[in-house]
């Protein structure tokens, strides 16, 4: 684990705060960028001393991966490489030349870690997927690679209803990461 460090500008919020601001970065970011994984990625990205890159990884798997509604949430993916950018494994530690037995604790870690992530998203939304969450929050999934389908996507209120879009989508998943990362105790002080 590497521990997160806070940008200069919110290092003096409370950890009520910090999850409150995660939530309106991702919400905001979701609005605006309209990618729920690169939302979430951003929003950390915006709060922590992080790598730009991390940013354009995230980039495909908003909709349910590439947009297609049918994979795991994008949210869900963007706050779980925020938390495998934290708690991850070192690339010097994953060979294809050996096996690394003693690397597999921090396999381990990450994948605890990430379960924490996983557990809130089905407390929340009864699971993981996109189409099955769009059903929950707008009544019906939408195919978002479809024009037609896009624009009633939008029109339903995706990227403006502050109740019932995939920004609160985005903005819960960045307050349950810094919440992770909170109880983890994984945020430089």
């Amino acid at each position: 684990m590497i521990k997160a460090k806070l940008r200069g500008k919110y290092r003096g919020l409370s950890p009520q705060e910090l999850q409150d601001k995660a939530y309106q970065l991702g919400f905001d970011f979701e609005k605006n960028a309209q990618s729920c994984s690169q939302s979430v990625v951003a929003a950390f990205h915006e709060l922590f001393e992080m790598e730009d890159a991390v940013v354009r990884v995230a980039t495909s798997s908003c909709g349910g991966h590439a947009v297609q509604a049918q994979g795991t949430c994008g949210a869900l993916i963007g706050g779980t490489m925020v938390l495998d950018y934290i708690f991850g494994r070192s690339p010097e530690n994953v060979s294809h030349e050996e096996f690394v037995k003693d690397d597999l604790r921090a396999l381990a870690g990450s994948l605890k870690v990430a379960k924490l992530l996983y557990d809130r998203y089905v407390k929340e939304y009864g699971g993981i997927l996109c189409a099955p969450i769009q059903v929950q929050l707008f009544g019906r999934a939408y195919s978002l690679s479809d024009r037609d389908e896009l624009r009633k996507f939008n029109e339903a209120g995706a990227h403006s209803d502050p109740e019932v879009s995939c920004c609160r989508v985005a903005g819960n998943a960045a307050r349950w990461v810094m919440e992770v990362l909170q109880e983890q105790d994984a945020i430089e002080s």
